[in-house]
């Protein structure tokens, strides 16, 4: 037998569950953390709801600035962090191993490596066979890892900045095509596009510092699409850039609607995926979002907004997106995490039973 109060518990939570719903969740959510806000106009929502709760990394686990990531076809997301180091010129190299691999469905650690090895952690992509490649800004160097870390190898010369056949300076980014050979967005220093044979043997490169058509100013992102065009986030100069694999210019995406580009990623749907980390002003980014765009720069979708709460942007700083669809994004300044996102809707609310 149960008393007159538990009974009315009772009917109290089987009314709750009977109309609390994902869709009536994201309608009294309003502007809260981690709600769907509505992007379209009215009757829409955002395609996207962060996944709260992931990563799920051990307790108390320092992530730093959260500067790469990239998905692996067994869906394990690769995280390039800088610990305790940040854009500061520092010449020590990080203690703490600065890539993780994590689990894309659980959000577990599943490894780590990389410890003593980087000062300024920055651009994380995984080619077609798994092996992860970075760029550090600091050391002026790209790598190429083994998926577990094992170093296949490196090119640029450690600590020596430059701007020629050996030489990087504060490469940002890389692009792996399908037969080995690999662009590098040489990126702060040099507002270049460099290309390696897959044995590392210099190719060729283009760009320079401006404006104009083929120019960059701060090359912050590089990104070989389904097209097989080369897609360049010129960061400054606020608009996406379009070549040709040996670098002839054929088009640029630019305009309110699309931003500032930091971070460029194909997705298996054919299109691609970009986070708008905003212009940054006297204070915080004024923007943080994410879009996905055909591959004539058209806003298909967009979602997010500046803050600090489960769902929102500080400071954008690179996407990846898995074969699953689930969208990843890494976060530096004060962000210092990244997020998952996914079209999935889940039961965020747990009722005793």
């Amino acid at each position: 037998m149960i008393n007159r109060r538990e009974a009315v518990q009772v009917l109290v939570l089987a009314g709750l569950r009977a109309v609390i719903t994902p869709a009536w969740l994201s309608a009294m959510s309003g502007g809260g953390a981690g709600a769907r806000h509505k992007a379209g106009g009215p009757g829409t929502l955002d395609p996207f709801h962060v996944v709260h709760g992931w990563p799920n990394l051990p307790e108390a686990y320092f992530l730093g600035q959260v500067s790469g990531i990239g998905v692996d076809s067994q869906e394990r997301v690769f995280l390039f962090h800088r610990s305790n180091h940040s854009m500061q010129k520092r010449k020590d190299p990080i203690e703490a191993p600065a890539v993780l691999c994590i689990d894309g469905k659980t959000g577990k650690l599943l490894n780590s490596w990389g410890a003593n090895m980087f000062i300024l952690p920055h651009g994380l992509r995984v080619d077609g066979h798994d092996n992860v490649w970075l760029t550090d800004c600091l050391l002026h160097q790209v790598f190429k890892f083994s998926h577990d870390g094992k170093l296949i190898m490196s090119v640029g010369t450690a600590l020596i900045p430059g701007c020629d056949q050996k030489h990087f300076n504060q490469p940002t980014d890389i692009a792996v095509a399908p037969d080995g050979s690999f662009y590098v967005s040489d990126g702060y220093g040099n507002s270049r596009i460099a290309k390696f044979s897959p044995e590392g043997r210099f190719l060729l490169d283009w760009g320079g510092a401006g404006d104009k058509a083929g120019e960059f100013n701060t090359p912050h992102n590089v990104l070989i699409g389904p097209d097989g065009r080369i897609y360049v986030a010129d960061r400054g100069n606020d608009r996406v850039q379009t070549f040709t694999e040996d670098g002839k210019f054929i088009t640029e995406w630019k305009g309110p609607e699309l931003g500032r580009p930091w971070g460029l990623a194909n997705a298996p749907d054919g299109f691609i995926y970009m986070v708008d980390g905003g212009d940054h002003p006297a204070g915080p980014a004024n923007r943080g979002r994410m879009m996905r765009l055909d591959l004539r720069g058209n806003v298909l979708e967009k979602w997010g907004s500046v803050g600090r709460y489960d769902g929102q942007l500080w400071l954008g700083h690179d996407i990846a997106v898995g074969k699953s669809g689930d969208v990843y994004v890494g976060d530096v300044d004060f962000g210092m995490r990244v997020q998952k996102f996914s079209r999935s809707e889940v039961d965020c609310l747990c009722l005793p039973k």
